[in-house]
């Protein structure tokens, strides 16, 4: 089976300096890939070449057997297959819970508005937030925005979801109403790569860790063998800074 996504020795830089060095790699249909590292590492470098909201400048990346960085690949219809939350939320602030879940599966994929209703009604129900339909949102919560945010991406039905840093812009107790939909999400198959702090999440939903320092992925292994016997001195070093904190 071709794997869902394939890092093929991507390089990028910016300017003089190079963000992502020969990084090779590749998630599989239905797996949760965790990306962590310290700050600067390039974890959002990598995630943000899926989508293409980076550009590369040498290697290959392919997403369901599509070159995604290739002159004839139509991104928008790309982008509709490849769910993204952000870290900020980028929710559209003049347009309801509502109407931010309906908008694009109506504009984009042509749905009827009756369609697209019903399916955002199943998500908000989802994520816990039907009652919160006709709110605009600057009335939630950060953690509330979030999983609205997260419910607008699964609104396209799209095989994979990105995670960028999407707990870094909360208050702590909010933290966790994001991670349980994560959660859920991963144990009903979906295909997922997440950047994220948050090591006991990591711990407890990914299939893969990958550990990134400098532009480069030095380890890939499973949660358990990374907690326990990290291999690399990096990553060593960067799991003994955690427990200080």
């Amino acid at each position: 089976m071709r794997p869902m996504i394939m890092f093929n020795q991507v390089n990028k830089w910016y300017g003089d300096y190079q963000a992502l060095t020969n990084v090779s790699a590749e998630i599989k249909t239905g797996e949760v890939v965790v990306v962590c590292g310290p700050s600067g590492s390039g974890k959002s470098t990598l995630i943000r070449t899926v989508n293409r909201l980076e550009p590369i400048e040498q290697g290959e990346i392919l997403f369901d057997g599509l070159d995604i960085h290739g002159s004839s690949t139509r991104l928008n219809q790309l982008r509709t297959r490849i769910g993204f939350v952000f870290q900020n939320f980028n929710l559209f602030p003049h347009l309801s819970v509502m109407e931010n879940i309906m908008m694009s599966p109506v504009k984009v994929l042509g749905e009827k508005r009756s369609a697209a209703r019903q399916h955002a009604g199943m998500l908000l129900e989802r994520v816990g937030l039907s009652h919160k339909a006709n709110a605009y949102p600057a009335q939630l919560s950060g953690g509330q925005q979030q999983r609205v945010a997260i419910a607008r991406a699964l609104a396209m039905k799209p095989p994979v979801m990105l995670f960028d840093e999407p707990t870094s812009a909360l208050d702590p107790e909010m933290v966790g109403e994001v991670l349980n939909v994560m959660r859920g999400l991963a144990q009903e198959g979906m295909t997922m790569m997440c950047v994220t702090h948050e090591m006991n999440f990591a711990r407890d939903v990914a299939d893969t860790i990958w550990f990134m320092d400098q532009g480069q992925i030095l380890e890939k292994s499973t949660p358990d063998a990374f907690f326990r016997a990290p291999q690399h001195a990096r990553a060593r070093r960067f799991l003994s800074d955690l427990l200080v904190h």
